[in-house]
């Protein structure tokens, strides 16, 4: 019987978001993971080396989907916050394994190419639509960025009032 190496690493993988999102690092177990899996323990380490490497490997294969599944437009902000909500409520799973990857590997996620480009790309457009006055220039777009994904990221927060939040922060002041 031949083994289909890349479908054995989606399942892992597809398992190990489950896991992970639900227990994080050292609450995650190998042996539960691959038997949801339909594969060995042996495998699994084979792959990834650890369960720290299969928890790295797991991020990084939902990175792109989670920094830009819902794609970033500067210019309508409160709808951003809308369509980002209803992302992380479509997808609690991939908002929990970002958030117990920050807590247990603190600092790795800013390290791994995709993030830097993602946030570069959204630092940019928020440069670009102050700078063109469509939103407040009050603070600089590196620490807008933080506040935005702050606010739309909130903990027992409802849709509307994330919009309104964003309106409010992006809301230009009167004139001085």
């Amino acid at each position: 019987m031949t083994r289909d190496s890349a479908a054995t690493k989606a399942r892992i993988l597809k398992a190990a978001t489950a896991e992970f999102a639900e227990r994080g690092l050292a609450g995650a177990r190998v042996d539960r993971l691959a038997a949801s899996a339909g594969a060995n323990k042996q495998l699994i380490y084979a792959y990834f080396g650890s369960k720290e490497g299969l928890f790295d490997a797991t991020l990084e294969a939902n990175l792109e989907t989670l920094l830009d599944g819902v794609p970033f437009d500067a210019t309508d902000l409160p709808n951003y916050a809308r369509r980002l909500f209803d992302f992380n409520a479509a997808h609690p799973e991939l908002a929990r394994l970002a958030r117990w990857h920050s807590l247990e590997r603190p600092g790795m996620l800013m390290q791994l190419p995709v993030t830097g480009a993602s946030i570069a790309k959204k630092i940019a457009a928020l440069a670009k639509a102050q700078k063109a006055g469509s939103i407040d220039d009050t603070w600089p777009p590196e620490q807008l960025l933080v506040m935005l994904l702050a606010v739309i990221h909130a903990d027992n927060a409802e849709r509307e009032t994330v919009a309104l939040a964003v309106q409010q922060l992006i809301a230009r002041g009167p004139a001085s």
